[in-house]
This record gives structure tokens, C-alpha cells and sequence, in this order.
């Protein structure tokens, strides 16, 4: 399939001869023929590429990612994807907005999840009730069931889209294994008598919305997840993983994507199109809800282990940050110098100053990695031990600056209550998997990816 490319923030060539390029999350290193330096060049440039085994090694990697244009013609058109949206206790002036921004669509699947009173009939849509309520996987599903079409659009009822967005999305499936795409969710303006405040925290650290870089999505990556307020799927694919589990009334959307994943499909996020998500009403309403997405930390542990980790890092990262943290500087230099050495060693044709940046960029970025897991998944540890410790008094609060430098007092809220929701989860589930770090690389092994995963892969999984 000849398409165009853009490269990932992160993807650059190194060295004199323009054969070593780094790039994807996490960071890997491509040594490029000379057919390969012509295709990166056109990927660079924006030309037509024809395709290529190193073409789907960047495209796997997260290194490049293909241009879609809604303009051109592609295999599906929105006539092949029906609207699903689970609705529960709904507006009418919501699921109209629905109804006309799926414009030119198969079919709207209004699922009814046991609604007081039950949902009207709608015209442009097909309602189907449930007796019992069940959640949103539960919803999706029913829909799904009566899906006839080759593709399936989810969209949530407080989803706010534009007439057309189904089609700068529709050219990702004109690859075959992708079998999911999202938008951009941003956050929009307070609902009437909703929280001025809380809109506008939203807006900027909104757990749904992922950013204005498109990318590869999977666990263990930059973009681990995306979620199912509105998103297009290949319906073959979502049938044969199982689609949505029922079981899950949370986190249901980051389980079907990885399941998907580790079946071999592709997942895409594609920021080009963008959709609007309400805020919540109140901060008690956001508090309540970070917690429900902490919770569902257990269930997803029990299901993909290690993908929930709060932190994925090497043991020499973790020893730098260590050292550090018992008071010990000059040992934590000499460690990072040592992880700084082997790279050099090991990246061979890579100019010794990349090399290095790349040590001093993936400590300096597990360092705020640490912080954000102590904050969203290890606060209740920190405080009862920072009753009888002073240095872990000064390191818990330090792990609370980068929190109030970005979003404040609302910041802390958000990571306290998402804390909570995962210790919940794990007393539900019985499991300690959503608190303990995946180590990786360790020394002497592949210790390119040991200094450098942190830079993009570290991080908690989830809302």
C-alpha cells in the first residue's frame, strides 16, 4: 500500500552517514540499507512510500506514522460503519447532536442500558433496550450484535462530534490490521450550572485526551491506551479478540485495545480529528471518577499483568533515582556515568553526544515517571512511611512539586483520588501488580533500551 509518512516526535537520524535512525516508543534503533536511507527520506519528506519491511518495522516501533486524508479515496466510506452509543438516562438534544453528526452512516444503535424513563424513539436511529443494566461493555456489545456493517463507531452520549468526523479516520483501515482508531477527546466548555473550575482543569489534564501527536497505541508505550468514548473498530477484529468484556464497568476500552494488540492488530490515534467530552459537573464528581479509572487498575492487572505497571524502567535507572534518594549523590553520578559508558559502548556508529543525552533524557524522565507513581499509585506507602522518616517526608514532597507546577492544587486531587480508586482495586481483585515497577534491560542486556525506555514508555497505564 503506497502512502505517506510523518515521523514521530521522537525519530531522528544520528551519525554522518544518515544510515542510524532512533526513534518510537520505546526508543529503538534502526541501521538502514541504502533502499532503507531513500524510504526514510520519503517518509521525512512526506512522498508516497511504497511499502516495505522497514516501512512496518517503524510502523510497529511508533517511528512514523501514515498521513490520512478524509479527501482522498479510501476502502471504506462512512456508508460502511454503524454508530453505537450506549446510552444511559440521556438527553434527546444529545442523542439528536449524535444522530446528525453521523451523517451519512449505515445506521445509529441508540442502546438503551435500562434508562429511567427508557429512551424515546429517535428518528435517524434504531433504539434497543436493555432490561437490565449492565455498563458500557455490556452496552457496546448489544449493539454490536446488530451491527451489519464491516465497520463499528462507539460514541459516547456526552461525545460532542462534528458532521464528518468519521471520515479523516476511515483511511487508517485501508491497512489491513488496524482494527482500531481513535480521535483526539478534548475536553469542552462546563455544562450549564456545571463547574467553571473543573472545565477548565479538564481542558488541560483531561485523562481523555492523549495529545496533538497521532501515534501507534499499546501497552507499554507512550500511548498505552485510548478510550472508547468515540472510536472506530474493525468489526471482524473486536469479534475475534471477544470484544468488550461485560465483567469490566471500567477500564473495559484499555483491555479490548491491548487484547487486540497482543493479537496482532494495530491500534491508531489520530488527533487530526478531534471531539468534544463534557467535564464533570463538580470536583466531588472528577474525584469520584479518577477513582473509578484507578480501580480498574486491579481488574486489568489480573488480565495483562505487567502492563499496568506504574513504572517500566532498567535497574540502573532505578538505582540513579535510589542513590538519590538515600542522600547519596556522588554514587548516583558514578551509576549514571557507568549506564552512560556502556551505551557509548554498545551504539555503535551513534555520536558519543547522543549517546549521552539519551542517558541524561531517560533518567531525567524516570525521575518524574517515580514522582507520578508515588503520587497515583504509591501515596498511601510514602505517607505512613514518612510518619517515622524524615528523608521520606522530603521525598514525598518532593514527588508533589512537578503536581502542583502542573495543575496545582486540582493536580493533587486528581492523583490523591485515582490513588485511592487503586488500592481499591487491588483489595477487590487481590493483587499487588498496580504497585510494583517492570524492570527491563538489565545491565549488560540490550542496555541501549535500558537507558532510554524510560523516555517513553514509563508511566501508568491508564487514566
Amino acid at each position: 500500500m503506497i502512502r505517506r509518512y510523518v515521523l514521530d516526535a521522537s525519530t531522528r537520524q544520528l551519525g554522518d552517514d544518515g544510515r542510524i535512525v532512533l526513534g518510537g516508543s520505546p526508543l529503538r534503533l534502526f541501521r538502514l540499507t541504502d533502499a532503507g536511507v531513500a524510504a526514510f527520506a520519503g517518509c521525512r519528506g512526506g512522498d508516497l512510500v511504497a511499502p516495505s519491511a522497514l516501512i512496518e518495522r517503524l510502523l510497529d516501533a511508533g517511528a512514523i506514522h501514515p498521513i490520512v486524508d478524509g479527501d482522498e479515496r479510501h476502502r471504506f466510506t462512512p456508508g460502511d460503519v454503524t454508530v453505537v452509543v450506549p446510552a444511559l438516562n440521556p438527553g434527546r438534544d444529545q442523542l439528536a447532536a449524535i444522530v446528525r453528526s453521523s451523517a451519512g452512516a449505515a445506521n445509529v444503535i441508540v442502546v438503551d442500558d435500562a434508562s429511567r424513563p427508557p429512551v424515546d424513539a429517535m428518528p435517524g436511529a434504531r433504539v434497543l433496550r436493555l432490561d437490565r443494566n449492565g455498563g458500557p461493555a455490556a452496552a457496546r456489545t448489544a449493539g454490536l450484535d446488530a451491527v451489519r456493517t464491516e465497520l463499528v463507531a462507539f460514541v459516547d452520549t456526552d461525545v460532542e462530534a462534528e458532521a464528518g468526523w468519521l471520515s479523516g479516520l476511515l483511511g487508517h483501515f485501508d491497512d489491513p490490521r488496524v482494527a482500531l482508531v481513535a480521535p483526539r477527546v478534548a475536553s469542552g466548555a462546563a455544562a450549564p450550572g456545571a463547574s467553571a473550575s473543573v472545565a477548565d482543569y479538564e481542558q488541560r489534564r483531561s485523562p481523555l485526551d492523549l495529545g496533538g501527536a497521532p501515534g501507534r497505541v499499546a501497552p507499554r508505550t507512550r500511548i498505552a491506551y485510548v478510550p472508547a468514548a468515540a472510536a472506530v473498530a474493525r468489526v471482524a477484529a473486536i469479534t475475534a479478540v471477544g470484544g468488550f468484556d461485560p465483567a469490566l464497568r471500567a477500564g473495559e476500552d484499555v483491555d479490548l485495545v491491548w487484547r487486540l494488540v497482543e493479537s496482532g492488530w494495530r491500534v491508531r490515534y489520530e488527533p487530526s480529528v478531534s471531539v468534544l467530552h463534557t467535564p464533570r459537573r463538580s470536583w466531588l464528581a472528577l474525584a469520584r471518577q479518577r477513582a473509578v479509572y484507578g480501580a480498574s487498575a486491579g481488574a486489568l492487572a489480573r488480565r495483562h499483568g505487567g502492563a499496568v505497571a506504574p513504572v517500566r524502567t532498567s535497574p540502573w535507572t532505578l538505582g540513579v533515582w535510589g542513590f538519590v534518594v538515600a542522600g547519596q549523590p556522588l554514587a548516583a553520578l558514578g551509576l549514571a556515568a557507568a549506564t552512560a559508558g556502556a551505551l557509548v559502548h554498545k551504539l555503535r556508529g551513534v555520536p558519543a553526544g547522543d549517546s549521552l543525552r539519551l542517558v541524561a533524557t531517560g533518567h531525567a524522565y524516570a525521575g518524574l515517571t517515580l514522582a507520578d507513581a508515588l503520587r497515583r499509585c504509591w501515596l498511601p506507602l510514602a505517607l505512613m512511611a514518612a510518619r517515622r522518616s524524615r528523608r521520606v517526608r522530603v521525598v514525598t514532597l518532593a514527588a508533589l512539586v512537578p503536581a502542583l507546577v502542573d495543575g496545582g492544587g486540582a493536580r493533587l486531587l486528581d492523583d490523591a483520588a485515582y490513588a485511592a480508586g487503586v488500592w481499591r482495586g487491588m483489595v477487590r481483585w487481590r493483587t499487588l501488580r498496580p504497585l510494583l515497577p517492570e524492570l527491563v534491560s538489565w545491565p549488560g542486556r540490550r542496555p541501549f533500551m535500558a537507558a532510554s525506555a524510560d523516555a517513553g514508555a514509563a508511566g501508568t497505564f491508564a487514566p
